[in-house]
């Protein structure tokens, strides 16, 4: 009897376990399963197309670049193992913009030519300055900016004019008995292009101005400023360039094995890829008669109607002549600015993908180089995809997701640089970088404030710098030159500080006095260079009481790179006259 109930319990237990699975053990699984997916989901991790060292669990802006954050799984999904992709957003803040590459053989029997927009020469003119002077305000300060014939351009103070005012007075008072002599000064006016209500009002106050205003008697797109407020002119030197782009040049270079092809009145298709629907109509307008002998080539011109302005000046854009047989011997050409250059390799970077931001690096064989393009004798075919604007920013895209790039032949993730400040850190009294370790020297607030005048004449001279005012940043340099020597040596107690600061205040002079004699911008801006590696070994050793941030271009000095000082963290690139502004980043920050 006690056997059986053992038995009858033990089913029982049995069939109530499962009951139970049956009941519950689904269930449960389910659940485990939903609550897996949604783990998952949770996790799913966000990543930048430009920094992949991020990763955050929800989608926003990347706090290095502000770009916006892609899935980390989607951004390689499809990819072969060279290829790389950026977001659309990268590829906007970028500017990056790519050309196909063309050859000289066409299907349809054409010849095509690589070539540049630029300003129609025929249609430019200076506003040159009619008397010396200073300029108290300049009304004209964009390149871009549109200029009306008879517009205020300048306020402008004249030690000449105040002496040509009071004997305008005088000969005015005795005109009468003396009107040769008042005409006579009236046309000292007016060859120095000063006449109206401005001497009427001289004249009818007996008053002299210290200022005049004058006006433009050119109108006009403003392609090139000379001058900058507080800056010196002189009678006859420009002032500003404006050009009337209702049309525009097409530069195009021909081999010389292509010259006898070519002739006056041919018709040609001039495309861009800015809009790449669009062909514009034109002429072979001039031929030079002259031969490049260095890139054994000769311009070809062709003037295009620009009515809507459309065509900027630097734009690159293909030529097509139909009607004319290439030679084999034709090589494909690309602009100077798809290419890279590291040692002997040249390298450029494909699109490919005509639908997907997809690139992928390709070394290449460069031939001559023909103005603004390369001949590539290997490497490249008719049809390829290259980047010609924005190639550092893929190029460092490549770098961080361990892609064959520039400096990386073979693949694998390196430091570039555009990490932020990964491996680099930047402390009150110290400042290290890559296992460099500059120690600051304690000095008295005094003596940092004596050295932060010194920075701002740096600031002044990096500002003239933006906009090639060759006169200012020699008044600068001068400036700097006369305030180095007022920073107060004996205010440094220590002879470490006394020995650190005579050797490179000395640096400082030499590099400021070479800027102060230099004419020629390239010039200036080498020079520019080195004294922004000398400014900075002294504020990093010294300090100026001040935040400062150490700024990179990699594209500086003919891309070996060049760094400059900041005040702010935004970047304003001083080395490009104005141009690609916002090409660098913050390396280091100085406090």
């Amino acid at each position: 009897m006690k056997n059986n109930n053992i038995i009858i319990y033990t089913a029982v237990l049995a069939v109530g376990l499962l009951l139970g699975w049956f009941l519950f053990g689904g269930t449960s699984n389910t659940e485990t399963e939903h609550k897996h997916d949604a783990a998952a989901e949770t996790n799913q991790m966000w990543t930048c197309s430009m920094h992949p060292q991020i990763m955050q669990p929800e989608s926003g802006p990347c706090p290095i670049c502000g770009m916006d954050l892609i899935p980390a799984e989607s951004s390689a999904k499809g990819l072969l193992a060279d290829q790389f992709k950026l977001s659309e957003n990268a590829m906007a803040l970028a500017n990056i913009q790519t050309s196909i590459v063309g050859n000289s053989n066409t299907e349809d029997n054409a010849i095509t030519l690589s070539g540049k927009i630029v300003e129609n020469e025929d249609n430019t003119a200076i506003q040159p300055a009619h008397f010396d002077g200073r300029i108290e305000k300049l009304y004209v300060k964009s390149i871009g900016e549109k200029v009306n014939k008879g517009q205020a351009i300048a306020k402008i103070y004249s030690a000449d004019l105040i002496a040509a005012q009071q004997e305008l007075i005088t000969t005015y008072s005795i005109r009468e008995s003396q009107p040769q002599l008042y005409k006579a000064v009236q046309n000292k006016f007016k060859n120095w292009k000063i006449h109206g209500s401005q001497l009427d009002d001289v004249l009818k106050t007996g008053q002299v101005k210290t200022s005049f205003t004058i006006y433009s008697h050119v109108s006009g797109v403003v392609t090139e400023i000379a001058v900058s407020d507080g800056a010196h002119i002189m009678d006859g030197k420009p002032i500003f360039k404006v050009s009337n782009l209702a049309t525009v040049w097409a530069n195009f270079d021909v081999y010389e094995n292509q010259i006898s092809q070519f002739k006056k009145g041919q018709n040609i298709d001039v495309v861009t890829n800015a809009y790449a629907n669009k062909v514009f109509k034109g002429t072979v307008d001039f031929i030079d008669p002259i031969l490049d002998t260095r890139t054994r080539t000769v311009k070809l011109r062709v003037v295009l109607d620009n009515k809507d302005q459309i065509l900027k000046p630097g734009l690159f854009v293909e030529g097509k002549i139909k009607g004319i047989t290439a030679t084999k011997s034709d090589a494909l050409s690309i602009p100077t600015t798809a290419v890279l250059w590291t040692g002997k390799r040249s390298v450029v970077y494909i699109k490919t993908n005509p639908n997907e931001p997809v690139f992928e690096m390709r070394e290449i064989t460069l031939g001559t180089q023909i103005g603004d393009n390369y001949q590539v004798l290997e490497g490249l075919n008719t049809g390829d995809e290259v980047v010609t604007n924005g190639t550092f920013t893929v190029d460092a895209a490549a770098q961080l997701q361990g892609k064959k790039s520039m400096m990386n032949k073979k693949g694998g993730k390196v430091m570039t640089g555009h990490e932020g400040h990964l491996g680099m850190e930047t402390t009150t009294n110290t400042t290290r970088q890559k296992g460099v370790n500059t120690e600051r020297i304690d000095v008295s607030k005094q003596f940092q404030n004596q050295l932060k005048v010194v920075f701002n004449d740096y600031i002044q001279l990096k500002e003239a710098l933006l906009k090639d005012d060759i006169n200012t940043i020699k008044a600068e340099s001068k400036q700097l030159l006369n305030d180095l020597p007022k920073v107060d040596m004996t205010l440094l107690t220590s002879q470490e500080a006394h020995k650190q600061w005579m050797s490179l205040e000395k640096e400082l002079k030499s590099v400021a006095t070479l800027l102060s004699n230099t004419s020629e911008i390239e010039d200036i801006r080498g020079h520019f260079k080195d004294l922004s590696s000398k400014l900075t070994e002294v504020i990093k050793v010294f300090g100026i009481n001040e935040k400062v941030y150490n700024q990179f271009c990699p594209m500086g000095d003919n891309n070996k790179g060049a760094f400059w000082l900041s005040k702010e963290e935004k970047v304003i690139n001083p080395y490009f006259g104005g141009k690609m502004l916002t090409c660098g980043e913050v390396r280091q920050t100085i406090n």
